[in-house]
């Protein structure tokens, strides 16, 4: 018999998991580049993303300062931002997209969420439902 030689087929580029806009691109570094209110001196490595149970759609979008990178983070750079995503809710928050807007009443960061199928009126909750696998 001979041997069978494969070369290495070269893989096509993985898409962000999430994109920001500018704007939150612009606002996420600006609250990075401020000294902690903790007193702390180490650097925060960038902002975690998540997705919990709660509220009255059933599940509230987390945003939290993350001070290490878990080994089963989904780390996300655009433009400037280091963004970690819990690997519970990478399938909830593919496609999405992160944007920061200010009203005349309030300021907030914005997710569009192509997996988000409901949201309550106050606007705090949603319900989405994981991506499921795509054919190749």
């Amino acid at each position: 018999m001979t041997e069978l030689q494969t070369t290495p087929r070269p893989r096509r580029p993985r898409p962000k998991a999430v994109n920001l806009t500018e704007a939150a691109a612009a606002r996420v570094r600006d609250i990075m580049a401020k000294p902690r209110t903790d007193g702390a001196e180490t650097p925060y490595v960038g902002l975690r993303v998540g997705v919990k149970n709660g509220g009255c759609a059933g599940q509230e979008y987390t945003f939290a300062y993350a001070e290490t990178i878990a080994p089963l983070d989904e780390v996300v750079e655009d433009k400037g931002v280091t963004i970690l995503i819990d690997p519970k809710a990478i399938l909830f928050l593919i496609g999405s997209e992160i944007d920061f807007e200010t009203t005349t009443l309030s300021s907030k960061f914005v997710f569009r969420n192509p997996n988000q199928t409901d949201a309550c009126g106050c606007g705090e909750s949603v319900t989405i439902i994981p991506v499921t696998a795509l054919e190749d």
